[in-house]
């Protein structure tokens, strides 16, 4: 099969042809027919991840997957050959990453049964951005009215936060710069969303929509502690990039880490926003395989919203 792999690292990921996997007892074996970039993949790449998890070459990279199960480890119930599906490698170590023909996961966790009006292309860029999204706003769990400043609005997981947040019935304060970013990011929820300039100075910005402060703010990008200090006594910040509670210690506010998890329950209200057109997947570029090293450029220049790579 065709492969995004890295032989070392660090390194820039390249094409290769390696054998197709077995799935394992447990595991699902999954014809991918789309997956995405994501920033877990270029710190994988950059070597970040070596002191963290166990790394096993030929390292396959991508986490999000949508294609069709080719075939069933031993015990496996719940999927058939030839379902479609999407989800999340989850693995305890690196190494049989989505961003490849096929692709072995579990089939009790990171993976889930993709619904009617939701196409492959559009599974494959939602899992990691989607679960994120999700994790970090119930763990800031805005209230109806309340106001939530989403720092990284422009990215896969910020534009997917942004429409969730509204769905919400809450005020979103989101950063984008004037002119295509501002286009976006307004396209996804329409007037249900206020807009600051990241290139500007976002306190003073943020304090003029909010004088009292905001509720909560997700953290996607930026600085975290600076980002807290537009919180109101007693506001929460949820962080994907690190931030923890030490770094914003007597502010008066309560910061979760978040680490996303692609359970099926999840993965499945996902789909079904996702389906019934209640929230809309940010795929902005596709790349074919043989191209993801491009696709891999173009996430780390900083394009919009979620760049896909079609496997097959």
């Amino acid at each position: 099969m065709r492969a995004v792999m890295l032989n070392s690292v660090p390194a820039t990921p390249a094409l290769a042809d390696l054998p197709v996997p077995r799935p394992e007892a447990g595991e699902v074996l999954v014809k991918v027919a789309a997956s995405s970039v994501n920033g877990f993949d270029l710190a994988v790449a950059a070597g970040y991840l070596q002191q963290m998890m166990d790394h096993r070459f030929p390292l396959v990279v991508g986490k999000d997957f949508a294609g069709t199960v080719e075939a069933l480890g031993e015990g496996v119930e719940g999927f058939i050959v030839g379902q479609p599906v999407f989800g999340v490698v989850m693995k305890p170590f690196l190494g049989p990453g989505s961003m490849a023909e096929y692709v072995t996961v579990s089939a009790g966790y990171g993976i889930a049964p993709l619904p009617e009006g939701l196409s492959l292309a559009e599974a494959g860029a939602l899992g990691l951005a989607g679960t994120a999204a999700v994790d970090s706003l119930d763990a800031v769990a805005p209230a109806e009215g309340e106001t939530v400043l989403v720092s990284g609005a422009t990215g896969g997981v910020g534009a997917l936060a942004v429409q969730l947040a509204a769905a919400r019935g809450v005020r979103v304060i989101a950063t984008a710069r004037p002119g295509v970013e501002a286009d976006f990011v307004t396209g996804l929820t329409g007037a249900k969303v206020e807009l600051v300039d990241h290139g500007g100075d976002v306190p003073a910005q943020v304090r003029a929509l909010a004088p009292a402060g905001v509720d909560a703010v997700l953290h996607l990008a930026g600085d975290g502690a600076e980002l807290a200090g537009l919180l109101r006594t007693g506001g929460r910040l949820a962080s994907t990039l690190g931030l923890t509670q030490d770094a914003v210690q007597g502010a008066g506010v309560t910061v979760h880490t978040v680490m996303a998890d692609p359970n099926p329950r999840t993965l499945t209200e996902l789909a079904a926003r996702a389906a019934a057109g209640a929230l809309r997947v940010p795929v902005t570029a596709t790349y074919p395989l043989e191209r993801a090293p491009e696709a891999f450029a173009a996430f780390g220049a900083g394009t919009l919203g979620k760049i896909a790579v079609a496997c097959s």
